[in-house]
């Protein structure tokens, strides 16, 4: 599906779009990329015109080791990427590291959204799981790994963040991107750049935040518990709260019914509101 290209300093961002009607962008969060989106893309595009799109070091976008991949850069890409579509306020669905992309871009670059769903986001510290300060301490170390070892800690990785288990196909869809020498270093790179310090950054501002918000959340999310979800629905005004029973942080998958329900009826609420 991610048949187009955007050059942005030097980085390839590949993306796609399909459908008709009012625009939905997807932000994909980490280690994953468009793909865990793409189900339920498909499934709006009969009524909205949907867009999809690998952050740099990500997917299928590009992954040279000289380009930082950070949230503050992904941020201001974003913004820059929605320009570059002529896309003017969509409704923006975001999970993960893609929810500090999308809020990071609106609050501090200028986009403007009809609204958001926050779907299990990084929006809060603290957020990173120990492993994630082992890697920052030792990138090198651990791109260094042989790929043997870097695969069965990478599937090990992933499968932590589900609930329900992940099925062989699913789990190898996940894990290819980050497989052979450029894959296992970006996939090492990218989490010894996470830093708390870009959340930190705009919390303060979520109370400003003046647009429709919902807040999905897998209630066994361990990844990013689900007192984060309450937290945030607190600070940003009006927001609607929806936890998703038997979901992890791999709500896409551990419960998709669910989820495609939920921002179904979200997004054809906003087009009657």
């Amino acid at each position: 599906m991610l048949t187009e290209g955007f050059s942005w300093r030097g980085r390839d961002v590949r993306w796609g779009r399909v459908g008709s009607g009012p625009d939905v962008v997807f932000c994909h969060g980490t280690p994953w990329s468009s793909e865990l989106w793409r189900p339920c893309a498909e499934a709006l595009a009969p009524y909205f015109t949907v867009h999809l799109w690998d952050m740099p070091g990500y997917g299928r976008s590009s992954k040279h080791p000289q380009h930082r991949v950070s949230l503050d850069v992904q941020g201001e890409l974003f913004a820059d990427l929605l320009d570059h579509w002529g896309v003017r306020s969509p409704h923006v669905v975001a999970h993960d590291y893609g929810g500090a992309v999308a809020l990071r871009a609106h609050l501090l670059h200028g986009a403007s959204y009809t609204s958001m769903a926050l779907v299990d986001v990084v929006a809060l510290a603290p957020w990173g799981s120990d492993f994630f300060r082992l890697v920052r301490e030792h990138p090198d170390v651990f791109g260094a790994l042989p790929s043997a070892v870097h695969e069965g800690a990478l599937r090990a990785y992933i499968a932590g963040a589900s609930h329900a288990g992940i099925a062989s196909a699913a789990m190898d869809t996940l894990v290819s991107p980050w497989l052979g020498g450029p894959g296992q270093a970006a996939f090492y790179r990218q989490i010894a750049q996470a830093d708390e310090a870009y959340t930190d950054e705009i919390e303060h501002l979520y109370p400003e935040i003046d647009l429709p918000v919902l807040i999905a959340w897998g209630r066994e999310d361990t990844w990013i518990p689900v007192d984060r979800a309450h937290r945030l629905s607190e600070l940003i005004p009006g927001a609607q709260l929806r936890l998703v029973d038997g979901a992890g942080h791999l709500i896409q998958l551990d419960q998709p019914t669910a989820l495609a329900t939920t921002l179904t009826r979200w997004l054809d609420s906003r087009r009657t509101a």
